[in-house]
């Protein structure tokens, strides 16, 4: 973990689930209660595994309320630009660790090799291309540079007792912030409809590279969580309900 005076250059984000209350089983008794009343109690505990055809029927009409009752908290690094689209997602709850109560991490992002970095194309109808080593050579200096000199910029402020939430200004977007994000399975089904570019789609989406990186790791702990309705999903063109 980098201190408050060694700067560190990062090309990942992490994830990582917290605290999760979240099964196949959850979809099931929520749905059947509306049928059933008190029985649907029954199927709290029961075996998900009979009741695919429920899933997928429910996924199938977009019934989308009993895929709601479940949780998952997860704790996310990641650079404040991704941070920036992630929030635009209002059915999730966010708590973010604030510049204006500690000094940040100087921790900054820098694309990889394997980052496409080339535009081709107009707006809305263009696609992103590898770079050359000239370009990648010049991102990954002039983004150090720049981020080495803002900070230093920043910790000047701060020795001068500049409040934090001040000297904060000087810092470009690509400094990492951490959060707890905590949502439910429907609101996640949304989440990953937007930000995964993936096969099967019926609405096929082209999110930045660095969120569908987060939408990657939620996609792999919920698809452990809740197989059965991560399948339905899947085999419904990823559509939420």
């Amino acid at each position: 973990m980098a201190n408050e005076d060694e700067i560190t250059f990062r090309s990942d984000i992490t994830v990582e689930l917290v605290r999760a209350s979240a099964s196949d089983a959850d979809v099931v008794f929520a749905a059947r209660v509306s049928t059933v009343g008190e029985q649907s109690l029954d199927d709290v505990d029961g075996d998900a595994e009979r009741s695919r055809g429920l899933i997928n029927y429910l996924m199938r009409e977009r019934h989308g309320s009993p895929f709601e009752h479940n949780s998952m908290t997860f704790f996310v690094r990641a650079p404040i630009f991704v941070w920036r689209e992630h929030m635009r997602h209002r059915i999730a709850s966010y708590n973010e660790e604030s510049g204006r109560y500690r000094q940040l991490l100087p921790v900054f992002y820098v694309p990889d090799r394997e980052r496409a970095i080339v535009q081709v194309g107009k707006t809305g109808a263009y696609e992103f291309l590898p770079g050359d080593d000239a370009q990648y050579a010049l991102i990954d200096d002039r983004m150090r540079a720049s981020c080495t000199q803002a900070y230093a910029a920043y910790r000047e402020l701060l020795d001068a007792g500049i409040a934090r939430e001040v000297a904060r200004m000087v810092l470009p977007v690509s400094i990492y912030s951490s959060a707890y994000v905590t949502l439910n399975a429907r609101s996640l089904m949304n989440f990953l409809s937007l930000r995964r570019k993936a096969e099967g789609s019926h609405f096929p989406s082209y999110p930045q590279r660095e969120i569908e990186m987060v939408a990657e790791r939620y996609e792999d702990e919920w698809r452990r969580l809740m197989p059965l309705t991560h399948e339905s999903f899947v085999a419904n063109g990823r559509v939420a309900p």
